[in-house]
């Protein structure tokens, strides 16, 4: 259970002002020259002793992601910052972006600062039209007070910060697509290697990192790295977000610390389960993209990185969906499975045609219109696609079908036979 003192986004419900005067109130650009100051290793150290893995999704430690870039480069250097935020369930950035705006563009110097780059981009997701209103009126104040451009915030840093706009594409929310959508391009990734840290945007060394990881860099600084890695169980360091939606009474975004149980998650913040605990049937963790986890996980299980891979799922972006014994969860399933057919940029072909497959065959499912045999072969489908495409859309299509298999196979089987008996029934 997270402290109220340890809490970094105070204004996350938007209670108090979101313009500059009130963020310094908060404590944000108090002493950003100092830290920038001390140094691109300095800061970069302090990232890695603190233990912060990206809020992204993959969970890659963020310090070492920074180490990757080249300490000389003759040109320009670039940070993009990933709020594209499209993965279904997911709702914690825009948060950030409304309401603590500053601490997003404050910790945009300092990233900046600690790999040597040049010019920061926020690729913003296009529905976020609000969203972006924000940034551009946060950016606008942050320039006119000398925080950004030349001599960044007196800290002898000259730093640009350009906010761009996306159209609605989910596959952008991958690094090397929304570099390329970045570039004017339609939005498929690259292969890599090369990765971004050697040729990103414009062909010049990048790095690209989520909203929620940038945005908690400066009070990791001014806290102290072992304030923050002393949050949460070993290698799942500091706070999180959470957004919790589907069948509790409460459904909220939520700063907790790395590690909470499930249970008291949503006992404590969402007012339980509709129905009560008894009543739940499952839950996807960490966004649409996630194996789901039944019930007889959810009892013990706790939202960190390491636990939830172990338990055959993953954090992702922790939004969790909770479902109870109302939902048909062959038909949720299927709904994803659009989905992802929906916004395969159709580079690869497993992903292109496999998405596709899915889909078919799983609103067949849904309805028992299938044999029992081609579950396995269902099964056998999101292993050709699982990890034999280029960009992660590939396995984020076939693993919320895998946990359906995995948990509730029973359940699929159940409607063949129901659909099987009534078509005899009705030959008969």
């Amino acid at each position: 259970m997270l402290q109220d003192k340890d809490r970094i986004f105070t204004n996350l419900y938007g209670d108090d002002g979101v313009d500059l005067a009130a963020a310094r109130a908060r404590g944000d650009w108090d002493g950003t020259a100092g830290f920038i100051q001390k140094g691109r290793e300095w800061l970069v150290e302090q990232v890695k002793a603190s233990g912060l893995r990206g809020r992204g999704g993959a969970g890659f430690p963020t310090g070492l992601k920074w180490s990757f870039m080249p300490k000389q480069a003759n040109g320009p250097v670039y940070l993009v910052v990933n709020a594209d935020e499209s993965e279904p369930g997911t709702c914690k950035d825009r948060e950030i972006m409304r309401h603590e705006p500053q601490k997003l563009i404050e910790g945009c110097l300092i990233a900046g600062a600690a790999m040597g780059c040049t010019a920061g981009y926020i690729y913003i997701r296009g529905e976020y039209v609000r969203e972006a209103e924000a940034l551009e009126r946060a950016l606008a104040e942050a320039y006119a007070d000398g925080l950004l451009g030349k001599n960044a915030a007196g800290s002898g840093f000259d730093y640009e910060l350009y906010l761009h706009r996306g159209a609605g594409a989910y596959i952008c929310g991958e690094e090397t697509g929304l570099i390329e959508s970045l570039e004017g391009k339609k939005g498929q990734p690259r292969l890599k290697p090369p990765f971004p840290a050697m040729v990103g945007l414009y062909g010049r060394p990048s790095t690209v990192n989520n909203v929620e990881t940038i945005a908690v860099v400066p009070t990791i600084l001014r806290r102290g790295a072992e304030w923050f890695a002393a949050i949460g169980p070993e290698r799942n360091s500091g706070t999180k977000l959470f957004c919790v939606s589907g069948h509790v009474n409460n459904p909220c975004n939520v700063e907790e610390a790395m590690g909470i149980p499930l249970r008291e998650l949503i006992d404590k913040h969402c007012g339980g389960v509709r129905g009560g605990w008894d009543n739940l049937l499952a839950v996807i963790p960490g966004g649409s993209s996630v194996p789901m986890i039944p019930k007889s996980v959810c009892d013990d299980i706790k939202l960190d990185f390491d636990s939830l891979k172990n338990a055959g799922t993953g954090l992702g972006t922790a939004a969790v969906i909770v479902m109870d014994k109302s939902t048909d969860i062959v038909k949720a399933i299927a709904r994803l499975s659009k989905f992802y057919m929906h916004e395969s940029c159709g580079q690869c072909t497993p992903c292109r045609e496999g998405t596709g497959w899915l889909w078919r065959m799983m609103t067949r499912m849904a309805e028992g219109r299938a044999r029992p045999e081609e579950i396995d072969l269902l099964w056998d489908v999101t292993k050709e696609i699982e990890g034999h495409t280029i960009c992660a859309l590939g396995d984020a299509a076939a693993w919320p079908v895998q946990g359906l298999i995995r948990h509730f196979r029973p359940e699929i089987e159940r409607r063949i036979e129901a659909y099987t008996a009534s078509q005899r029934l009705a030959a008969e």
